[in-house]
């Protein structure tokens, strides 16, 4: 992710978190808690690029699988989620 970043390419990047998480540390993702997503998934439009992310990546993992079961084809999960970024990209990131 960090390299798409860098590149400036366009991708949608979903946090599935808790909002009381999102307020500890957060990427500026759009932020949509896995359990919601059933509900919300009609916000994400199905063309874009779109990269999941939580906290370690199990959760994330399930959004990104829950994406694909209906329909999207250009999702993925941010491996190792918040915390992996905070240690190998910004290590100045809170942890939690």
């Amino acid at each position: 992710m960090k390299a798409k970043l860098d590149r400036g390419d366009h991708f949608v990047l979903i946090d599935v978190r808790e909002p009381h998480e999102y307020q500890i540390c957060n990427l500026k993702g759009y932020l949509i808690p896995v359990g919601d997503l059933p509900k919300r998934v009609n916000e994400l439009d199905s063309s874009r690029e779109i990269v999941a992310h939580c906290k370690m990546g199990g959760r994330s993992a399930k959004a990104v699988n829950f994406l694909r079961r209906t329909g999207f084809t250009k999702v993925y999960n941010l491996t190792g989620g918040i915390l992996a970024w905070a240690d190998r990209i910004d290590p100045k990131m809170p942890k939690y």
